[in-house]
């Protein structure tokens, strides 16, 4: 059995995303959701072994259901709400436009680039291409896709 789902978990890095969507249909009987292909692959890779070994002990069901209702009181709502968009203090931006390297510092109040404090990444952005980005969508932080 380790075989047959070390070969299915291989066969993922390789499958085309038609052939990752035809397998969601098969392991999870609905239509996949439209994320990237490295999302599908993770999931589908979860799921074969889910399937394969067992998935999460019910007490571990329950824990988490229960660090979960901590966290919202008891609101389902408010676990579908997004985190915080924002890099956390620290993180360097890094993107090369027009053959030239640009490095963005996250800040706890905003963004540095070039020594100077920027208050968003489009700002930045605009400096750098001399035209309205999406900051997230320039710097790699966002699908472009997603953002339409």
């Amino acid at each position: 059995m380790a075989d047959t789902v070390l070969a299915q978990l291989a066969a993922l890095k390789t499958a085309p995303i038609a052939t990752l969507k035809l397998k969601w249909r098969e392991l999870f009987e609905r239509e996949p959701p439209p994320y990237n292909r490295r999302f599908l692959e993770h999931r589908l890779a979860y799921r074969i072994q889910e399937l394969a070994y067992g998935g999460l002990k019910p007490e571990t069901v329950k824990r988490l259901r229960d660090l979960a209702e901590e966290l919202d009181g008891g609101d389902p709502k408010r676990r579908c709400q997004p985190t915080k968009d924002r890099p956390i203090a620290g993180t360097r931006l890094i993107r090369e436009y027009q053959g030239i390297e640009h490095c963005v510092t996250v800040r706890d109040d905003g963004y540095e680039y070039q020594g100077r404090p920027y208050n968003s990444l489009s700002a930045i952005a605009r400096a750098i291409t001399g035209t309205r980005w999406n900051g997230r969508i320039f710097f790699g932080l966002k699908n472009q896709r997603a953002a339409r």
